[in-house]
């Protein structure tokens, strides 16, 4: 297991030094002021509770930093894999799914915020003044949608709960990215829904099959951390 951990994280290293013209993250200045401070607005408490949660589990088990910087270097890297679409725009994997599974919802804003602000200072994916946003759909929803779906399967299909929680918390990312661009940019004919119908099917070209890898290859890497990190991840079942 952990050859193939080894290989794909080289693999994964590869594809992030892709370059394309644009990204699903917001670009930076992308969105109206007003809309921009609404996202940071709804995204701070999530914040808030995360880093609460962070303190109170690495008070328990000082390791679970090293498990937290696994899941926050898998999904900066995810994430960065940035792969051109046949519409010219460009899609990549969250990542954010497997910190769901592992630490929950709260947890994970923090590990998604952390990386989307290393991606936008040193890769110029997404932005700071699109932050807010970003965060919303690709550190708070998702995060929440995956840690639902896979506290409902885990104790029927533990496997199959890790595979749907990381495909469809990916896929929620990109439904609330796609919400965020029609409210700021409603179509002139048919509006918002109109204009929600155009960006979530150009993304939606490469993200399925994109959220079925990241399905596979999470449960792949849940099953390296469930075997060497157990203490770890018994005390942050509690902290959930």
């Amino acid at each position: 297991m952990s050859k193939k951990f080894t290989l794909f994280m080289m693999m994964a290293m590869v594809f992030t030094m892709t370059s394309s013209a644009s990204a699903m993250h917001i670009a930076e200045g992308f969105l109206p002021p007003m809309w921009s401070g609404i996202y940071f607005v709804i995204a701070l408490p999530f914040v808030i509770m995360g880093i609460k949660g962070i303190k109170e589990s690495t008070s328990k088990n000082k390791d679970i930093k090293m498990l937290l910087g696994l899941v926050a270097a898998y999904a900066f890297i995810l994430s960065a894999m940035k792969i051109p679409s046949v519409t010219g725009s460009c899609s990549h994997p969250t990542g954010t799914g497997l910190s769901a599974i592992i630490f929950g919802p709260f947890i994970s804003s923090v590990v998604g915020l952390i990386v989307l602000v290393f991606q936008a200072i040193f890769l110029a994916h997404g932005g700071i003044t699109t932050l807010g946003a970003n965060v919303v759909s690709m550190a708070v929803v998702g995060p929440i949608v995956s840690y639902l779906i896979y506290t409902a399967l885990k104790n029927k299909n533990k496997k199959l709960g890790v595979f749907l929680a990381a495909a469809i918390g990916d896929l929620a990312t990109y439904f609330v990215t796609s919400v965020q661009l029609a409210l700021a940019f409603p179509a002139q004919q048919g509006g918002i829904i109109a204009s929600f119908g155009k960006f979530f099917s150009i993304f939606s070209i490469t993200q399925i099959p994109l959220a079925i890898v990241e399905g596979l290859l999470t449960v792949i890497i849940f099953e390296f951390i469930e075997k060497y990190s157990s203490k770890e991840i018994e005390v942050l079942s509690g902290v959930k």
